[in-house]
């Protein structure tokens, strides 16, 4: 049997690296300043140990562009490397100095915020360069090295004459990737990838107003000078402690994450735990109110202070997607291009602490300041309610804060509810009845009629409101939804008042039939009831079942296709106690009977939103026509 090693071949390093390992050329300068960053806080490490026996300072990362020259610099005061390392880091691809620094010094180094992992990082820059320069002097006594590639197998490494410690690495943009070398383009990218970069970067310089001096006139122009222009934050609100933070601290990191959004959040969540993993993060919530639809992607992922990406399904539960802020971990596990989370322990766990957390947080609001937590409901309870519905530990917690609005502005909890109308609201099996309303001024006539009764009405009036029943229905017992103008209302209150009819069965029959040639009976079903003489004379229910189906097929579930297909069909509820109704009965000529019953079954229709187009000018002018 023969046994050997498989050798990779650098010729096909190159192009690979270049076509398939990062998906997005841009991201070169977030690799070579997190090297950067990395060479600057290791350097940090060993002086702060004593192993490094240096001035540390306040080193910057300088990034800069020489459009004569076609090329891009980035600079920095970090430990840098001798020739000998040049070697080993440089030409040995895929070999991380940074996993080696991290196992050498892991008991000391484990909290330095070393960022490197892959060792491929560095040859991004092949993919935008036609040829790239490393010069590099170490913090070390030993002389400073030039290492020069065009991309091919071969390079060429000499001794240099730089006497600063520090590495600078040069690209020679290629022609095909002009665009990064224009100050616009590269400030974006530092902004979007570097922001809150541990280390401090520099990108040109910026003018400075300075004080006027004292003698100065008022016309005199302030006197300016000209700083370095610094882009990143290095120290943002997430790294720090909660205890160290004020309100207006955290303001004002919102407004820095989203310096277009003028409206400030509601409140916020600090992150902050270091086991079983390492995590901290702010999430506010916004003003959400009602859409569902806004948009998401506002929470950004880093690794160490390194953007990552805005997309952050998996490790922040769905119904979290449409908070804002920042999430940081050295612990989620990435791609070699640093781009993509992969499936893994740590990421179910991550995801389970915040849908703790943000619990945690909103049961606290609610038990230390209930009427403001009830002021911000409406602002936050289409996260609430998602998450209800879509994770069972968070519907076990919220549970105890998720509060149901009545029509009248009164907020309870299930609880409180349940103990409000156990005496009033039950139907004929001793099952609770919780009516609502969607839409107070479309269901008005319905909710006056319940409040008459003395019942107690919620305003649920949610996208997700069918899904939110369904649930709460199948998790408690003995309790059933019924939408104030459902048919479900009928059997509370029958239940509630046994009412005579003032018809005998004959007169009820011959009404039906007088009725039914008139009422389109493919779309509305008609149903003789006794009820107070003032209450409406017609009114049009539908089925609750039908439709709750089609309105959570609408928000995408119920999974209940076949309902999309069925025609709108509606209970007409013709009370037989109402004076018009024994006007229609007693009236001899069958036109004037015709007339009355589409008066009448129109105003039904109007009151529900249900007149529309044709039929509506016709409502119109046959009222015109019986005012005349």
């Amino acid at each position: 049997m023969a046994t050997g090693n498989i050798n990779v071949s650098v010729e096909n390093i190159f192009p690979l690296i270049k076509k398939f390992l990062y998906s997005d050329h841009e991201i070169f300068l977030r690799e070579l300043i997190s090297n950067a960053t990395d060479a600057t806080l290791k350097l940090k490490h060993l002086a702060n140990i004593g192993e490094a026996k240096i001035e540390y300072g306040n080193p910057v990362i300088e990034v800069k562009i020489d459009k004569d020259k076609k090329q891009l610099h980035i600079i920095d005061q970090g430990l840098g490397m001798t020739t000998e390392e040049v070697e080993k880091y440089i030409n040995e691809v895929a070999f991380s100095g940074a996993e080696e620094f991290l196992e050498k010094y892991k008991d000391s180094a484990k909290d330095s915020g070393i960022i490197g992992h892959f060792g491929l990082g560095f040859y991004s820059a092949f993919m935008v360069a036609s040829k790239v320069e490393i010069i590099t002097k170490s913090y070390k006594d030993e002389p400073a090295a030039h290492w020069i590639c065009d991309g091919s197998p071969t390079y060429s490494l000499e001794a240099h004459d730089k006497t600063e410690r520090g590495t600078e690495i040069i690209l020679h943009i290629g022609e095909d990737d002009t665009e990064f070398l224009e100050e616009a383009r590269i400030s974006e990218l530092l902004v979007k990838y570097n922001k809150f970069m541990p280390v401090s970067i520099k990108f040109g310089t910026k003018t400075e107003t300075l004080p006027k001096p004292e003698d100065a006139k008022e016309e005199d122009p302030a006197p300016t000078q000209e700083v370095d222009n610094i882009i990143n934050n290095p120290n943002p609100a997430w790294t720090k402690q909660p205890s160290d933070l004020k309100d207006e601290d955290y303001k004002s990191f919102y407004r820095e994450l989203y310096p277009m959004q003028f409206e400030e959040p509601l409140f916020n969540i600090h992150l902050n735990v270091d086991y079983p993993f390492n995590l901290t993060g702010i999430l506010y919530f916004p003003k959400l109110g009602q859409d569902m639809n806004m948009q998401k992607d506002k929470i950004q992922l880093y690794q160490n202070q390194v953007f990552v990406t805005d997309n952050v399904e998996g490790i922040v539960p769905e119904f979290l997607t449409m908070l804002r802020g920042v999430i940081d971990s050295p612990d989620i596990p990435l791609n070699v291009s640093r781009s993509y989370l992969q499936a893994d322990g740590n990421v179910k766990k991550i995801s389970s602490y915040i849908t703790k957390k943000v619990a945690d947080k909103l049961n606290s609001m609610f038990k230390n300041s209930r009427e403001d937590f009830e002021q911000k409901w409406n602002d936050i309870k289409i996260v609430i309610e998602y998450g209800m519905l879509s994770e069972d530990k968070f519907f076990e917690k919220a549970d105890k804060f998720a509060l149901y609005p009545t029509v009248d502005g009164s907020y309870f909890t299930f609880e409180e509810l349940q103990e409000k109308i156990k005496d009033t609201q039950t139907d004929k099996d001793d099952k609770l009845v919780i009516l609502y309303a969607s839409d107070k001024d479309e269901q008005h006539s319905y909710i006056s009629a319940a409040k008459e009764k003395g019942y107690e009405v919620l305003l649920l009036d949610s996208p997700i409101v069918s899904h939110l029943i369904q649930k709460l229905e199948t998790s408690k017992e003995k309790i059933s939804f019924a939408r104030v103008d459902g048919d479900h209302i009928d059997n509370l209150i029958k239940k509630d008042e046994e009412t005579v009819s003032k018809l005998s069965d004959e007169e009820k029959e011959t009404l039906k039939a007088d009725l039914e040639k008139i009422i389109p009976t493919d779309k509305y079903t008609v149903q003789l009831e006794a009820m107070d003489s003032d209450a409406s004379p017609f009114m049009i229910t539908q089925p609750e079942f039908m439709r709750r189906m089609k309105e959570m097929q609408q928000t995408g579930g119920g999974g209940m296709n076949m309902f999309g297909n069925m025609p709108e069909m509606h209970n007409l509820i013709v009370n037989t106690n109402h004076e018009l109704i024994g006007q229609i009965k007693d009236t001899k000529t069958d036109k004037k009977k015709e007339r009355l019953i589409k008066q009448s079954l129109d105003l039904a229709r109007l009151s529900q939103n249900l007149l529309k187009g044709e039929e509506l000018t016709n409502f119109i002018k046959r009222s015109y026509d019986m005012i005349k």
